[in-house]
C-alpha cells in the first residue's frame, strides 16, 4: 500500500498540479474499470512514472486479496447450508428429566 498513500499525499499536496491530475485519473480509472490515456502517464516524470507503476502492481494484488476475501465467503457460506442445524437444548420450561432413585 506504499504507493497508493503516496499518491494520496501527492494529490492531496498539489490537486491542481498536471501530475496529480494524471494519478487521480490512474486512480479513478482503475476504481471504475475504466481506461486513461498511456499517453497521459508517459508525459509523467520519471519518479511519478514509476509512482504509477508501483500503483498498477499494488492495485492488481489488492485485486487478488479481494478475491480471495470472496472465495473464503463463498467458502463459509457452503459450509454452513452443508452443516446440520444445531440440536436444540432443553429449554427452561421443559422439565429436565427426574431421576427416581434421588
Amino acid at each position: 500500500m506504499l504507493a497508493i498513500k503516496k499518491a494520496r499525499k501527492i494529490i492531496e499536496a498539489n490537486p491542481n498540479d498536471a501530475a496529480s491530475q494524471t494519478i487521480a485519473a490512474l486512480v479513478l480509472a482503475l476504481e471504475s474499470a475504466s481506461t486513461i490515456s498511456v499517453t497521459e502517464l508517459y508525459s509523467l516524470d520519471d519518479k511519478r512514472f514509476a509512482l504509477a507503476l508501483e500503483i498498477l502492481d499494488e492495485w492488481r494484488l489488492d485485486r487478488h486479496y479481494a478475491s480471495k476475501l470472496r472465495l473464503l465467503d463463498t467458502s463459509n457460506l457452503a459450509q454452513e447450508l452443508t452443516t446440520p442445524p444445531a440440536q436444540p437444548t432443553a429449554s427452561a420450561d421443559q422439565p429436565a428429566s427426574t431421576n427416581p432413585a434421588a
